[in-house]
């Protein structure tokens, strides 16, 4: 008990260190990342308002086939790609990244290559 504890205690140090300088307003949102057991989530925030202005999630994405990535990976790449098309439909052209607790690796590495391939500078 006392180690799920302090995993939860250093997860949250973790979490509070990444976003103590970040802050999203609408014309740079905070792009910020969820990762589950079976899904991948993003959102870009605008902090001021307390307010989502783009999400999506990997279901959303159909098929995803890119050369030299497993399919977790490509798929997120694809999910970055179709939320920052939706980020320039809403003219929104650049936004701070936010990894939360996670490695910047694997399938979030792949999904700040997708925004930035989808034309959102972060």
């Amino acid at each position: 008990m006392k180690r799920v504890k302090r995993q939860n205690q250093k997860t949250s140090q973790r979490i509070k260190r990444v976003r103590a300088v970040i802050l999203g307003t609408a014309k740079k949102p905070r792009c910020t990342v969820f990762r589950s057991n079976a899904n991948l989530y993003i959102q870009l925030i605008d902090d001021e308002n307390q307010s989502t202005l783009v999400a999506g999630k990997l279901t959303d994405v159909k098929d995803a086939k890119v050369d030299g990535m497993t399919i977790g990976v490509a798929k997120a790449f694809e999910l970055g790609k179709l939320v920052a098309t939706k980020a320039l439909e809403k003219k929104i052209d650049s936004a701070i990244f936010d990894r939360g607790r996670y490695r910047y690796h694997g399938k979030i590495k792949a999904l700040a290559e997708g925004l930035r391939e989808g034309g959102l500078k972060i």
